[in-house]
């Protein structure tokens, strides 16, 4: 491994004389891949990063390696583990500060390694996004030639924040965001670990509960809130960390919310009852209780979506894009951000003109489709593009209405047994107060009145 800084050396030579002085998320930080949270995807037998680990060579050699993910899912964590086992050059850089000189100056040094002594060199490069094409494309020569692994890590991505002749020369990880017992297995091994706090308090099960809601699926942040929580336990005297010294602590009250029992329904629902009954601020107050208490922004997209249809309806059609392009905006950010979508499209779904018309239409038909009312298609409606269709009276005496003036021609389209049902009934709220002008016309044309 290159030398530290002097800076960089004092830091450490104090941490090691005041382990307690470092960041619990710091001093729990995996030592082998086999402490790892969650990524279980990524650290079978055999996989990239463990024949990295191992120290494989020549064709059973890694190549250079890319991992996206949220923050808190063990990027950074990963590059340490990864540095304590390779035997050759570990080299860090952020691409906040460094640039072309510092990676020009890690690839001569990694060229020099490999014909004086046979080492090879593994370059750790966080936030891969901040660095500009130029910046990127100093990598590829010594990617390419194997120079040095590259092991980059990016929270954007990489698709479109990693140069395409890059990201064809290496394998592309994905991490994901630690479920909610992986996070439960980290406090609780923090809670009772020599290197963490070392069994001093016990973690009631309510606070438990409510630092696996704030951490979102973050590592980092769920030994962060813990520390701050055990800080102010102890400040008390108290020997246990409770709910009430959690809340207080991280400045966060718990919402009573259960993902998956009776509150996950009961605010679903009462949101989407809110957009239906057109009040925002109600809408806006149970959207953030689904957020704040961590439910997946993909649930609440989805429901978005069936009140665009179900509830505004063709009273303003541009509310189904708008909820279609917020869940796909959702997928491709996620949380923070994601909030402000979902609150544009929420705000914009509960003050839109409402119609369950299209809901009740479908609803009406199927109705009618289940109790058998179904018959034969009309024979001038049947297909008629195969020999002998013809003979069987199929296609005969069907009207072309792009051939007629109005382009509606006075032909039975439904079959005899729901001749006449009209199932969508439109409102005049709206956008649909067009459609109902629409529907009235089309049907006397379709009359012959």
């Amino acid at each position: 491994m290159d030398e530290p800084d002097l800076f960089t050396a004092a830091a450490e030579e104090r941490q090691a004389r005041e382990p307690g002085r470092a960041p619990l998320a710091v001093r729990m930080r995996p030592r082998t891949l086999d402490e790892v949270a969650g990524q279980r995807q990524l650290l079978k037998p055999g996989s990239p990063l463990r024949r990295l680990v191992a120290g494989s060579r020549g064709p059973a050699a890694t190549s250079s390696v890319i991992l996206w993910g949220p923050p808190g899912t063990g990027k950074t964590t990963l590059a340490h583990v990864i540095s304590q086992a390779v035997e050759g050059r570990f080299v860090e850089l952020s691409a906040i500060t460094a640039g072309v000189k510092e990676v020009r100056a890690v690839i001569d040094g990694a060229r020099r390694a490999v014909g004086m002594s046979g080492k090879e060199t593994v370059l750790f490069l966080d936030e891969i996004h901040r660095f500009s094409k130029a910046q990127q494309d100093s990598l590829l020569p010594a990617v390419e030639n194997r120079w040095v692994t590259l092991i980059a890590a990016t929270t954007e991505n990489p698709y479109f924040s990693v140069i395409s002749p890059l990201l064809s020369r290496s394998l592309l990880l994905t991490l994901e965001s630690l479920t909610d017992e992986d996070i439960r297995a980290l406090l609780r091994r923090a809670v009772a670990d020599e290197r963490g706090l070392e069994g001093a308090l016990e973690l009631s099960a309510e606070a438990e509960d409510h630092l696996v809601r704030l951490a979102g699926g973050d590592a980092r942040r769920a030994l962060t809130t813990l520390e701050a929580a055990a800080g102010a336990a102890l400040e008390k005297g108290e020997a246990s960390i409770t709910l009430a010294t959690t809340e207080t602590a991280v400045n966060h009250a718990a919402v009573r919310y259960d993902k998956d029992g009776d509150q996950h329904y009961d605010v679903a629902s009462a949101l989407i009852k809110s957009i239906r009954g057109s009040d925002v601020d109600a809408t806006l107050h149970y959207l953030a209780r689904m957020i704040e208490a961590g439910e997946d922004p993909r649930f609440i997209a989805r429901r978005l979506m069936i009140s665009a249809s179900e509830d505004v309806g063709l009273a303003d059609p541009t509310a189904l894009p708008t909820a279609v392009a917020a869940a796909q905006a959702v997928a491709l950010i996620g949380f923070p951000e994601a909030r402000i979508i979902l609150s544009q499209a929420a705000i914009a779904l509960a003050l839109a003109p409402k119609s369950n018309a299209a809901y009740l239409a479908i609803d009406a038909a199927l109705a009618d489709v289940r109790q058998g009312l179904a018959g034969a298609v009309p024979p001038h409606l049947r297909d008629a593009h195969y020999g002998g269709a013809g003979k069987l009276g199929h296609g005969q005496g069907y009207q072309y209405p792009h051939d007629l003036p109005e382009g509606i021609a006075a032909q039975q389209y439904a079959p005899d047994a729901v001749h006449g049902k009209e199932y969508y009934r439109p409102t005049r709220h709206g956008g649909e107060a067009r459609y109902a002008d629409i529907v009235e016309w089309t049907r006397g044309r379709l009359k012959g009145e």
